[in-house]
């Protein structure tokens, strides 16, 4: 009796003490900042998705910290061109001096035939000192300085290239979370009908209206279209996945894109006399940009055949004794002195043995090089942009002859459909209308992507991706 109310006792304690642990740990989880509640989703339009790119994605903000390193580079650079100052400091001891042997002509008994050994110096040397050089004239100093602020935009234009690129990702990808989730509601409409003729179906097979098969094979075709919808939903999971690695947004987070009508998307046709002026591209421009750096390469080599002219000078502050010479004066033994000294200096290069000109001449075929890259790029942009205009043309005619078929394929399945209910067609023939129309609709969703990803190749072949933002 008393074991028992023990335990009692016991059972008590430990529900208490459980009572009061549950409560501190929530207040301890609050005082950490940890969420306890799930992740808000985040709704996001076209635009949303494309400014919030732009901020996260980690290759634009590599761009932009490309465009502030370019300003420290030309900074670099100003201070070859601004006056060196540098100071310096000493203090040596010297245990054994250096000896000279010199002839005995000195002392009380002088003998020039003679050598005696005699040390000269001290035992401490203290010195301090500051130099200045200045460059007059240094021709690779002006040519760097072009090229620093060349350098600068050639920066710029590479992060509004790698911008353009975001968009065009971003976008594609936008597009196909649309296109695959308008496959999903297509599908859903599919199963939503096949369940309806199932039960109907059972219902006439219960009365000895249907036979057993008929009711066996639409509910393996349902099943079939429920594993189609799973897949479906594990593709769609995929590509929001891949928009959000674009976005830089981390892919835990949860978003919902807000459904577009197809009757907003308003296809117009492209004129294939429409031409490209490919000297705005930023592909055109920041190769430009590149060319002219290395032709101030090939400046700064030339710049090794011109004389420079500097300014140099020096001041030091010299101690020397055999005591310690700091804080110690010429009364204890120290010898304190300063030197200054200013120069004019002028170097001229005589021969080097052909290598500026070697490097010169390497300069020449990287710029004859590039200039192939600009004339391959112009072609490959004239090329994307005449395919586009081929795709946006062909897509429309696809559209036009999908939606068509979406009318005659959704008459059939009704005209089918009703047959049915009156026993004038069979169950093969409503199953067969039903695919028809699942496949028009997905044709058309498919033909819509296409012409909506012809259209981001038309926008970008214009240089005009930016736009999107709007």
């Amino acid at each position: 009796m008393e074991t028992k109310q023990m335990l009692d006792k016991q059972g008590k304690e430990e529900r208490s003490r459980r009572l009061w642990v549950r409560p501190a740990m929530l207040v301890l989880l609050a005082f950490l900042g940890v969420n306890l509640s799930a992740q808000e989703p985040v709704t996001l339009t076209l635009k949303d998705a494309l400014n919030y790119a732009l901020q996260a994605n980690q290759n634009a903000r590599k761009a932009r910290l490309d465009v502030e390193n370019s300003q420290y580079r030309i900074d670099e650079v100003k201070s070859r061109a601004l006056p060196q100052i540098n100071g310096s400091g000493s203090l040596t001891y010297n245990p054994l001096l250096q000896q000279s042997a010199l002839p005995n002509i000195f002392g009380p008994n002088p003998n020039p035939n003679e050598t005696i050994l005699i040390a000269f110096g001290q035992k401490w040397n203290a010195n301090a000192g500051v130099s200045l050089s200045q460059a007059i004239f240094d021709q690779s100093v002006l040519t760097g300085l072009k090229a620093a602020r060349t350098t600068e935009e050639f920066y710029r234009l590479n992060a509004q290239l790698t911008e353009e690129q975001i968009i065009e990702q971003v976008a594609t990808n936008y597009y196909q979370v649309l296109v695959q989730r308008e496959a999903l509601t297509v599908l859903d409409t599919t199963i939503k009908n096949t369940t309806r003729v199932q039960q109907i179906l059972q219902g006439q097979y219960e009365n000895g209206l249907a036979r057993k098969i008929d009711v066996d094979r639409i509910a393996v075709s349902i099943t079939n279209l429920q594993a189609n919808r799973q897949q479906l939903i594990n593709g769609i999971a995929q590509v929001e996945n891949a928009l959000k690695f674009y976005m830089g947004m981390p892919v835990q987070t949860p978003i919902v894109i807000p459904a577009v009508a197809q009757n907003t998307i308003h296809p117009q046709a492209v004129l294939m006399s429409d031409s490209l002026d490919v000297s705005g591209r930023t592909e055109i421009r920041l190769l430009e940009r590149q060319e002219d750096l290395l032709q101030y390469q090939k400046e700064a080599y030339k710049s090794e055949y011109y004389p420079s002219l500097s300014l140099s000078g020096n001041y030091s502050y010299q101690g020397i004794g055999n005591k310690v010479p700091v804080f110690k004066g010429q009364k204890q033994g120290v010898n304190w002195f300063d030197a200054a000294s200013v120069s004019l200096n002028l170097r001229i290069p005589i021969f080097n043995g052909f290598a500026t000109r070697s490097r010169i001449r390497q300069a020449d075929v990287s710029i004859e090089k590039l200039k192939e890259d600009i004339s391959l790029t112009t072609q490959s942009l004239n090329l994307a942009h005449e395919n586009a205009k081929s795709q946006i043309n062909n897509n429309l005619i696809t559209l036009n002859s999908q939606q068509k078929n979406v009318e005659l394929a959704q008459e059939i399945f009704f005209n089918t459909q009703n047959n049915y209910n009156n026993g004038l067609a069979s169950l093969t023939d409503l199953l067969d209308a039903e695919n028809a129309l699942t496949e028009a609709q997905n044709n058309y969703s498919t033909a819509l992507l296409q012409y909506r990803l012809a259209e981001i190749q038309l926008i970008k072949a214009k240089g005009q991706l930016k736009t999107l933002l709007n």
